[in-house]
């Protein structure tokens, strides 16, 4: 077995009365080998679900709910040689997030992990610089996951996940786009799930707002298409044509392999979901963002 699956979940061990209604699974790491076992991988890279962000947590507060929810998903890989973490940073609130961060230390995160959206302020806000400089200096790895969405029309038919999701993870990679974040900070990676969510569908229409100078639009120091190559994202689309548009825009060697395990939204064989398009089963696409892929975004394949 080779190979990494960069997105799925557990729940932290916590001492504080906390629960969080999960699908089965999520707080038995053993299971979790179990599903790498079924999909021919190797590793996992592991990260709390969105639950766990606490968006209602800021200063203080949310810097200590951080170190709680990093020490309980620490206690939980424990032993797990298989499994690696992502420490959970407070991304909506900028100076918690930036201190959760100092926090962490070396340790064995492969990365961090925050919430997209939900009631995040603006990635391209100046009170991120600090955090954006860390990250790029450090080469540590960013993993943006979409929060709750705070549109209350998404009520409805499980809309906050089938539709609110995909559009706070393109929100999310706008405001870095368009902000220039990725621009000033080369080595700033980010990784984004569900397939970029929305943004492969938009980036005709990005760059088309660049091209004819849209009010609010800022001058680009790398064009749209440039910027969405600094992109790393997951394969996770549930279409094979939408898996190709991956490739397209944002290059084969960004892709990687996710399953969203242990949830419902996810795939039980992450490799599939990018084969499920005869051209890149034929390129060979999900060997790469298996191994190769996975170890240029995080530093590790499980080899």
């Amino acid at each position: 077995m080779t190979g990494v699956d960069v997105h799925t979940h557990l729940a932290p061990v916590l001492d504080q009365v906390y629960t969080v209604d999960g699908p089965p699974g999520l707080a038995h790491p053993d299971r979790l080998e179990s599903h790498l076992d079924t999909a021919g991988l190797a590793g996992a890279i592991v990260s709390v679900p969105p639950p766990y962000y606490r968006q209602d947590l800021t200063g203080d507060d949310g810097v200590e709910w951080a170190a709680a929810v990093n020490t309980g998903l620490a206690t939980r890989l424990a032993g797990h040689s298989r499994l690696r973490g992502l420490a959970y940073l407070p991304l909506h609130d900028p100076a918690a997030a930036l201190r959760a961060y100092q926090a962490i230390g070396d340790g064995e995160w492969v990365g961090v992990v925050a919430g997209a959206g939900g009631r995040c302020p603006s990635l391209a806000d100046p009170g991120y610089e600090p955090l954006w400089r860390a990250l790029d200096a450090d080469g540590r790895a960013l993993m943006l996951h979409p929060a709750q969405s705070s549109d209350y029309r998404l009520a409805d038919f499980y809309l906050h996940n089938l539709l609110g999701n995909p559009v706070e993870t393109a929100v999310a990679a706008a405001q870095l786009v368009f902000g220039n974040v990725l621009a000033r900070h080369p080595g700033l990676r980010v990784i984004l799930v569900h397939g970029g969510g929305v943004v492969p569908a938009l980036a005709g229409r990005w760059t088309r707002g660049v091209e004819t100078a849209r009010p609010g639009v800022p001058e680009q120091e790398l064009s749209v298409r440039d910027a969405l190559r600094r992109f790393w994202v997951d394969g996770l689309t549930h279409d094979g044509t939408m898996a190709r548009s991956l490739v397209e825009v944002f290059g084969a060697d960004k892709i990687l392999l996710g399953s969203d395990w242990p949830f419902p939204m996810g795939t039980p064989d992450p490799a599939a979901a990018l084969n499920a398009c005869p051209a890149l089963a034929g390129a060979g696409i999900a060997a790469k963002a298996a191994t190769p892929n996975a170890a240029a975004a995080f530093g590790w394949s499980a080899g």
